[in-house]
């Protein structure tokens, strides 16, 4: 029995003292990124990116849309996206087996009629079973295969791709006219750059037309004002940092560039995993320094994309135990990566963060949920410490949130002005007390669920995307 208290107590001082490094992490992510941003807007007020807009110097770039059950968003995105400013691109469309009216839609909207179309097939795939295209529209083409999910899409899409540069597009997802522009003149920075990610923001509440945002009212839902302050803390702390020093193992799989050469040489898009965006940029990391290839990962936060995120507390459950169960497989997979000196930043410092506090740190937390309290109860631990403890994990998670919705704000490219920035730093405030928490179970969920569920996708319920 004495050997079992001690344990306990333990687990609660380990407990404590976990969640205060984790904040302090954070934290030291905040203020990196903070001098970054600041940075970069120093350079901003003479950098003009429309001059890239009719440039011979920008590669010519391959826009893939996987779109399985799309019917809602589809037709619109399409039309959005072939309205982008960027010189020389094409936009390849791969229904993966829709059950609904997405193929309907989309031949109809474009009156596209199959054609005879031969392409190198670099990666295997589903079979296709047409391909589709107007002359009206010359670059749009229209790939109808059977269904082997978003990452067989994708690969369908690299097999189709005609261009050195793709991109990496959800169908519900709106970018703005300059982010490709933006994410292309990081290949022209640094020509050994193979991947580069923009940030991406919640739609919800923002009206996005053509590509060009056209204002933002806050939503009416509290679940979906928590996730705008969300991404801001997750986008504008954590990718910056990481991207500083080429250790970002996560470009978002709403928006991202890369290579083709280098997707294909490293085997395409992983088939077996939810997390196919995550995975795809940890093997580029691995196979680079494995061949001693000089390359960056870059991360861009002036390039957006808007993405819906849900409305409905189940379908966020779905989420985030589907990111949990990628981030679970990607790690595991990549194990040997783990302190490994091979993959200098990445194997020392990335994958063993994203080990200890994204992975390991959800279990850590919700065990002391309900260890930490009982044991309090239980007149196993000091009242006054535990509240202190409390006290002080709450203000830095405040501080956290508070601190995204600032960098968002000094970004000077903000969705919200000054009088709607504070309306939601009361969010920000409010999102720590059950939201958060919330959140952390269901990722803990996904890691219980993980051989269940590390094959499925699930669905979110989606809507116009303007309405």
């Amino acid at each position: 029995m004495f050997i079992i208290t001690k344990f306990i107590l333990f687990f609660n001082y380990f407990c404590m003292a976990f969640t205060i490094l984790l904040s302090l992490v954070y934290l030291a992510q905040l203020i990196v990124s903070f001098f970054k941003i600041k940075n970069d807007n120093k350079f901003k007020r003479s950098a003009d990116y429309d001059k890239y807009g009719d440039s011979d110097n920008l590669l010519p770039i391959s826009i893939l849309i996987p779109a399985y059950n799309e019917q809602e968003n589809i037709v619109h995105n399409i039309k959005s996206l072939l309205n982008i400013n960027y010189p020389e691109f094409e936009l390849i469309v791969v229904n993966d087996g829709s059950t609904d009216n997405t193929h309907f839609n989309v031949i109809e909207s474009f009156g596209l009629y199959k054609i005879e179309s031969s392409f190198k097939v670099s990666i295997s795939t589903q079979k296709i079973k047409g391909v589709y295209y107007n002359t009206k529209y010359p670059n749009l083409i229209y790939i109808d295969k059977d269904n082997g999910g978003k990452s067989d899409a994708l690969n369908a899409g690299v097999n189709a791709a005609a261009y050195p540069l793709f991109v990496c597009l959800d169908a519900d997802s709106r970018i703005e006219k300059d982010a490709l522009l933006r994410l292309g003149e990081e290949f022209i920075k640094n020509t050994d750059t193979v991947v580069t990610g923009g940030i991406v923001r919640i739609a919800n509440g923002s009206i996005v037309e053509n590509g060009v945002w056209e204002g933002f009212k806050i939503p009416e839902k509290m679940i979906e004002r928590f996730q705008i302050v969300e991404y801001f803390r997750s986008f504008l702390a954590g990718r910056i940092s990481w991207g500083m020093t080429n250790s970002l193992l996560i470009v978002s799989g709403a928006f991202g560039v890369f290579k083709k050469q280098v997707v294909i040489d490293v085997g395409g898009y992983k088939n077996d995993t939810v997390g196919e965006d995550m995975e795809i940029v940890v093997r580029i990391h691995k196979y680079m320094m494995q061949n001693k290839k000089k390359y960056l990962i870059s991360f861009c936060q002036d390039a957006v994309c808007w993405t819906q995120g849900p409305r409905e507390l189940n379908d966020i459950r779905g989420q985030r135990r589907r990111w949990q169960i990628g981030l679970m497989d990607t790690l595991i997979t990549h194990r040997s990566m783990l302190l490994n000196p091979r993959y200098k930043m990445v194997g020392l410092f990335a994958v063993p963060y994203n080990w200890i506090f994204e992975l390991f740190g959800a279990v850590v937390e919700v065990l002391g949920y309900f260890v930490i309290p009982f044991t309090m109860l239980m007149g196993q631990l000091n009242a006054f410490f535990f509240i202190l403890y409390w006290l002080m994990a709450t203000m830095l998670g405040i501080a956290l949130s508070i601190g995204g919705l600032i960098l968002e704000q000094y970004m000077k490219k903000g969705c919200m002005n000054a009088k709607q920035g504070m309306q939601m730093s009361k969010y920000a405030i409010l999102e720590n007390f059950g939201y958060r928490q919330l959140i952390t179970i269901f990722r803990v969920e996904g890691m219980l669920k993980y051989r269940k569920l590390r094959s499925t996708w699930g669905d979110i319920k989606r809507r116009e995307f303007n309405q």
